[in-house]
């Protein structure tokens, strides 16, 4: 196993921290000309990263489901483009992706930000469970079809938003969309997760000749995202973070991230000139994160020990047979000549 792990896979101590924002990340960066496509770029830490890359003179368009509340959000943001794209429908992503391929633009950095949580069983048109339809195939999906305009940057930056849920399960290759086993909702986002991480390993492999570069990326523990909507109060009562009533324990709350800080990370990934050799990796607290071997003691009523990277989420055997996997379900090949 240890041989299959990234040697890259260490901090290599960026000069930001847990507690960097977004916008000092970003500071003294200059992405005039540049383009970039964030999936969910309207709400949470999507926002804030479009903010972020907008401010810095990037062009951002965002592929949103929602286009009615997207706008909402995105009022008064200068320099974007708002899109129609659902990653549950492929031939929305089809869509999308055509359109912006025929407009002849290269692609410099493409952000799959967009993600689901703690939901019900649900599955699309095509009988795939929705945490993996939406937080991964849906992705290796849209970068497949994206693929010509990044090649076209000579330089692009994909970024997978992955989790520390990765951490709740591996992939299960044998029964991915609970079909044979009793559905479990953070089993399904943890493996979802996972697959992000493998993706960007695989990705980055693939992506190198054409100075692609890929990286998995774990926000932190944000306070403010709507990512939890769906969560049965009792989950976050189990997990020791909300007190009897439901209501978020004040000490708890005190040390989760801002959305600036939960931002950061992904912006980190986007634009740090400290990955211009370094790629396929898992991110978190704006710097490389540290391979969990068991040395970490986790406490969800602590944020700060929520860290580390699985070493099964990073291990290139799982990441090639996800690929083949993730092709087969999807139906066709991700050529990446």
């Amino acid at each position: 196993m240890e041989t299959m792990i990234s040697a890259l896979q260490q901090p290599i101590n960026s000069g930001f921290n847990a507690y960097s924002t977004a916008q000092e990340v970003i500071q003294g960066i200059d992405l005039t000309g540049k383009t970039v496509i964030i999936t969910g770029g309207y709400a949470g830490i999507g926002l804030e990263t479009t903010k972020a890359l907008t401010s810095a003179g990037a062009h951002v368009i965002i592929p949103a489901r929602d286009i009615e509340k997207a706008g909402k959000n995105l009022t008064g943001i200068e320099n974007i483009e708002l899109e129609k794209m659902d990653l549950m429908d492929p031939a929305s992503i089809d869509a999308f992706a055509e359109r912006f391929t025929a407009s002849g633009r290269s692609l410099d950095i493409l952000i799959n930000n967009a993600g689901i949580m703690w939901v019900p069983l649900r599955r699309d048109s095509r009988g795939i469970e929705s945490q993996l339809a939406t937080n991964y195939l849906g992705q290796f999906h849209l970068t497949a079809k994206l693929w010509p305009a990044l090649k076209k940057s000579n330089g692009a930056r994909v970024i997978s938003v992955s989790s520390y849920g990765h951490q709740m399960a591996p992939f299960d290759f044998k029964d991915p969309n609970f079909e044979r086993r009793e559905y479990d909702t953070l089993s399904g986002y943890g493996q979802s997760k996972t697959a992000c991480n493998l993706f960007a390993a695989a990705l980055d492999e693939r992506g190198k000749e054409h100075h692609i570069r890929a990286y998995s990326v774990h926000p932190g523990s944000v306070y403010g995202t709507d990512l939890g909507r769906e969560e049965p109060i009792e989950l976050f009562k189990q997990l020791g973070t909300h007190d009897e009533n439901g209501n978020i324990k004040p000490e708890v709350q005190t040390r989760l991230k801002t959305i600036p800080q939960g931002a950061a990370t992904t912006v980190w990934c986007a634009v740090s000139p400290l990955l211009q050799e370094i790629g396929g990796v898992y991110c978190e607290n704006c710097d490389i994160a540290e391979i969990d071997r068991g040395q970490i003691e986790h406490r969800f009523d602590e944020p700060a020990t929520i860290r580390g990277v699985q070493p099964y989420s990073i291990d290139t055997e799982n990441a090639e047979r996800l690929w083949k996997l993730s092709e087969e379900m999807l139906g066709f090949r991700f050529e990446t000549k």
